[in-house]
């Protein structure tokens, strides 16, 4: 068996970070200079945030660039984990697939109508397949036979 299929939904979930990026900058620069932000007095002053200074539309993007280095580090750790163990493939890769699918519409939600309780249930779901993704883990590296 190949252990390495479970790669691909983690470099397409890489891939997807950079494209929020690219949104992110692409909205928040021009708003920055429609604001007039000086970047410089944000660094100067703890009390000042873009939050403050841009609509909320614009600072949705980043903070869900945010997001996506947040629990995604714990994705990766364990997708790459189970590279190394031989168990990146079949059930754990679509696994994989369904948490990048789940953090997809995430930020869609996020960067667009930004819904809380939507956000909440994609972020709920794509925690448990993270928990099952790291259930795996842990009955391969502890030999636990279930």
């Amino acid at each position: 068996m190949d252990p390495t299929p479970i790669l691909q939904p983690v470099v397409a979930l890489m891939v997807w970070t950079m494209v929020m990026w690219v949104w992110m900058y692409a909205t928040r620069i021009p708003a920055m200079s429609k604001a007039k932000v000086d970047p410089d007095s944000l660094v100067r002053d703890p009390d000042v945030s873009l939050d403050h200074k841009l609509p909320p539309e614009v600072q949705w993007k980043a903070h869900n660039y945010n997001h996506l280095h947040e629990q995604p580090t714990v994705f990766y750790a364990v997708c790459l984990t189970l590279v190394l163990l031989g168990y990146g493939d079949g059930m754990n890769a679509l696994l994989a697939w369904i948490y990048v699918g789940l953090r997809v519409i995430h930020s869609f939600v996020q960067v667009t109508a930004n819904k809380v309780l939507v956000r909440f249930v994609l972020f709920l779901l794509s925690s448990l397949v993270l928990i099952a993704l790291i259930f795996h883990a842990a009955l391969v590296v502890f030999d636990i036979h279930v």
